[in-house]
């Protein structure tokens, strides 16, 4: 028990001077913290003495820098106001001395004005002292003469009115004599020199073309069972195919030179290639129509290139590529257009015109003869608008319009493609007359064709007495193909004159077709 008591007061006396010996070290931790914080708090106030002063250091030059530039800017500002004041000064100054010299200026003219008033008083009275001194002096001529003086004036006017008109007669009757000796001898002499100078070919279209055969067991494989390749050709060509007895020799009819090129090249072909057919008949033509549409086109850019003629539009170069299968009044119409521009520059250079705006308006003169549509309009009108649209020259436009007299002429281009036209034009065998007319009346014929709903082709042959039609098969049936025949002879009979008679052909087709896959 005593051992207990002693334990546990060894015990308590134990943690006592545990706790008191934690308790010093405590504080003296405590004292040791108390005095690093009291240095740290020292150094602290230091550094923050230290860049307290640097900020007021720095605030201090920043202030400083502003305020020297806000200086400069306001010293800026007062010298531009100073200019401002400096400037308004002298506008000032300026302005007075022009009021100043805008009064003395005025003050002058007051008084000139005073001084021409005072001389215009004086005129008029000096002029009412010579018109009573000329009455005076009129009056006693008039007493001393017994006439007035409008009976003197007016025998006067018509004395000297007969002997000027004696005189301009005669002068205008030698001038009209000079000029027409004159005019005449340049005339023929500027004709002859340009004529002379131009080579000219002569060609004359046929409505008739001839193709060569190697042997005539070719004919046969042409005309086909039945003869349905010779009626393939005709229908998608629109030419007349003649198969005579002519050796190795077949002949192609039709007033159109496209459709018979088209025909002949595509014979051609079908001839080296041995196969032909209906299908492949169709097929040769299809191509040989986009070759000759090339065809055309490159003609007529080797036609302007020939001629140094440049800008053309490339429609214009078509057209003058179609003038290859054109005539006019059977003389080739490209031929013509070439002539007549030639002849046209050199006549220009004679006059001592622009020869490159008289050979365009020459080489284009003519090119409403190749309309892509039917049109009533004269082919110089035509001409004249297709060039406007196709931004030519004014001059240029006016000289194609105006080469038939359907217009006015405007320059002097114009009469000069007049004259090269007839020139052209009138050369022996140059043109053939007949011709013109007989093409137009195949067209009407064709035309007639056309007037009726349905018709897809319509070809006239045999030089017009034949006129073969090709309807659309789901739009004229078997029972409609008859009536529409009478209907056409009906309308060619009461609207057209023509030789002979006129054969009218309908041709309904129906085809189907389906291919294997």
């Amino acid at each position: 028990m005593e051992t207990t008591i002693v334990g546990i007061l060894a015990l308590i006396a134990g943690y006592l001077i545990a706790k008191l010996i934690e308790k010093r070290r405590a504080s003296s931790v405590l004292k040791s913290v108390k005095k690093q914080a009291s240095t740290i708090l020292k150094e602290a106030q230091i550094e923050a003495d230290g860049l307290k002063k640097d900020k007021i250091l720095q605030a201090k030059e920043k202030f400083i820098e502003l305020k020297v530039e806000h200086e400069k800017v306001i010293l800026a500002r007062d010298k531009k106001i100073n200019d401002a004041e400096k400037r308004i000064r002298d506008k000032e100054s300026k302005v007075s001395q022009e009021l100043d010299k805008n009064r003395k200026l005025n003050e002058s003219l007051i008084q000139k004005e005073k001084d021409y008033q005072y001389r215009l008083d004086f005129i008029e009275k000096k002029k009412a002292e010579i018109e009573k001194l000329h009455k005076n002096h009129v009056q006693k001529l008039e007493s001393i003469a017994g006439l007035s003086a409008n009976e003197a004036k007016k025998e006067l006017i018509e004395s000297l009115k007969e002997e000027a008109k004696t005189d301009a007669m005669a002068y205008i009757q030698d001038s009209i004599e000079e000029a027409k000796l004159t005019s005449q001898q340049e005339a023929r002499k500027i004709i002859l020199n340009t004529i002379q100078r131009i080579g000219v070919e002569q060609t004359i279209d046929n409505c008739v073309s001839v193709f060569n055969l190697d042997n005539d067991d070719v004919k046969g494989r042409i005309i086909g069972r039945e003869g349905r390749n010779i009626r393939t050709l005709e229908s998608t060509t629109g030419v007349e195919i003649i198969v005579d007895d002519t050796p190795e020799a077949i002949i192609l009819s039709c007033f159109d030179p496209v459709r018979r090129e088209v025909a002949r090249l595509s014979l051609h072909k079908l001839v080296t290639d041995g196969r032909i057919h209906p299908a492949r008949i169709e097929e040769v033509v299809g191509k040989t129509r986009k070759e000759i549409e090339q065809e055309i086109v490159e003609i007529g850019k080797r036609t302007v290139i020939d001629l140094g003629i440049h800008g053309l539009h490339p429609e214009l170069i078509k057209t003058v590529g179609r003038m290859k299968y054109r005539s006019s009044y059977g003389q080739n119409l490209l031929q013509h257009s070439r002539e007549v521009a030639n002849l046209c520059a050199v006549m220009a250079s004679e006059l001592g015109l622009n020869p490159k705006i008289a050979k365009r308006a020459g080489l284009l003169h003519d090119i409403g003869k190749v309309p892509d549509t039917d049109t009533e309009l004269p082919h110089a009108i035509l001409g004249m608008q297709w060039a406007e649209k196709y931004g030519e020259k004014q001059d240029v436009c006016n000289a194609i319009g105006s080469h038939h007299d359907e217009i006015e002429m405007k320059s002097l281009y114009a009469p000069i493609v007049q004259i090269c036209d007839a020139i052209s034009g009138a050369r022996p065998g140059a043109r053939r007359q007949v011709i013109d007319s007989y093409i137009q009346r195949l067209k009407e014929l064709e035309d007639v064709a056309f007037s009726f709903t349905g018709v897809q082709k319509a070809y006239a042959i045999q030089a017009g007495r034949e006129l073969r039609v090709i309807v659309e098969s789901d739009k004229i049936d078997d029972t409609k193909v008859a009536e529409l025949s009478f209907n056409i002879t009906q309308k060619i009979q009461n609207d057209m004159t023509y030789p002979g008679q006129v054969k009218v052909t309908v041709i309904r087709e129906t085809r189907v077709v389906n291919v294997a896959k």
